[in-house]
């Protein structure tokens, strides 16, 4: 296995340097060409899935990880108008990121190059094969794609898909590859392919992430879990603020930027807390909360410690009163793991407050925490959210997709 995934590292890697060479015009036209494709395809990648889906089922698998596996005609159709969203963006390969002039006369130009090789290491979702095949491609950069066995029929379908259209558009089809997922090896042997893959991006799980974060030796972009909070504060615009809840938490439960822990100031606890819990439970939303919550609703499960460090990605939430706004920011500082917070509130200074205590990727003032998304920022399809604090932090489009050159011209000086 060690060899076949060296192997195709090394066909990305001369893969790679023809597309290093390519105009944007080039690598627009192949990206159209893989969206057209996987549209055509939609029938065959579906039935695929189909029976993926059955797979996963049988084997027991929670319905909110068969939710992010399961694909459709509105699904495909969704990544493959991601793929060309992508093409539409500009070239993010030679921009001039800062340059000045030396007072020795040497011109200095710091640009965006290409990563090289890029190794996507990812749970279910086989949206994801196509995002990430798109945004490296225009990133200037190969794509070595190991999805989980779960989804190894969907992401076999459309990595199909994409290398013929690629070849059909005169770039190397080993631009975009599959690694076999039907051993846990594989992904150990992308992940220590140390001068053959440039970058590793772990997207799933706590496990997943925390395995390629201890295990690899190729540098690695860890896109975090989603312990998302809305802090809802006594300035508030209560009806505002339950709207917000509701969507944070209900728009779609199995995603990274749902919110998994509410905090309530206790000013405004007697009021909101009655309508949050009546919003959530009409919505089938399991609440895990403390003891201000049970009293409206005896059918409350007590929440614990565990339940305020859970990414649920499910239709549960944890739940507590605070008693202000720095006990509120003190409890997401704990637990959160610093992928989006949001406050509700009409208090600037509470707003500000709250921007600078939090730490985290994203945060959110008056606005729902589903907009934490590439998409929604107007990156494009995403790569995945980085929750860390080199290179790239939050969501990652075309340009963290890159790194930079020092390019240097003088006229014969000398040191």
């Amino acid at each position: 296995m060690k060899q076949l995934v060296h192997d195709a590292a090394r066909r990305a890697r001369s893969a790679a340097t023809v597309l290093a060479q390519a105009s944007r015009a080039e690598k627009d036209a192949a990206l159209i060409a893989m969206a057209e494709a996987l549209v055509a395809a939609t029938e065959d990648i579906v039935a695929a899935n189909v029976l993926d889906v059955a797979g996963a089922r049988e084997e027991g698998t929670p319905e909110n990880v068969v939710d992010r596996l399961s694909l459709d005609a509105g699904r495909v159709a969704a990544f493959a108008d991601g793929v060309r969203q992508v093409a539409a963006l500009p070239d993010p390969v030679g921009e001039v990121v800062r340059g000045s002039s030396l007072p020795n006369g040497l011109e200095l130009r710091q640009i965006r190059v290409p990563m090289g090789v890029i190794g996507m290491i990812y749970e279910g979702r086989p949206n994801v094969t196509a995002d990430a095949a798109a945004i490296c491609l225009k990133a200037g950069s190969a794509s070595l794609l190991r999805g989980s066995r779960n989804a190894a029929r969907s992401n076999a379908a459309i990595v199909a898909v994409m290398r013929d259209a690629l070849a059909a558009t005169g770039l190397p089809a080993d631009l975009i590859q599959a690694i076999a997922a039907d051993d846990r090896s594989s992904a150990t042997h992308l992940m220590q392919a140390r001068g053959l893959v440039d970058l590793v991006i772990p997207r799933g799980g706590a496990g997943l992430i925390r395995a390629v974060v201890e295990e690899s030796t190729v540098p690695v972009i860890e896109t975090g879990t989603g312990n998302v909070h809305v802090y809802v504060d006594a300035d508030a615009d209560l009806e505002m603020a339950l709207d917000i809840v509701v969507n944070s938490k209900t728009q779609r439960t199995s995603v990274c930027n749902a919110a998994e822990s509410l905090l309530v100031h206790a000013d405004i606890a007697e009021e909101f807390v009655p309508k949050i819990v009546a919003a959530l439970h009409e919505r089938d939303v399991l609440i895990h909360g403390d003891a201000s919550f049970q009293a409206v609703d005896p059918s409350i499960v007590p929440v614990t410690e565990e339940d305020d460090a859970t990414e649920f990605l499910a239709s549960e939430i944890s739940a507590r009163v605070v008693g202000s706004l720095d006990a509120a920011i003190d409890h997401i500082r704990c637990y959160s793991s610093g992928h989006t917070e949001a406050i509700v509130t009409r208090s600037l200074a509470s707003a500000q407050r709250f921007t600078r205590g939090v730490d985290s990727a994203a945060v959110m003032v008056n606005a729902s925490t589903r907009f934490t998304d590439g998409g929604e920022f107007g990156f494009g399809a995403e790569i995945g959210i980085s929750t860390q604090k080199l290179h790239a932090r939050g969501p990652m489009g075309l340009r963290e997709m890159t790194t930079t050159t020092y390019l240097v011209t003088g006229d014969g000086q000398l040191r």
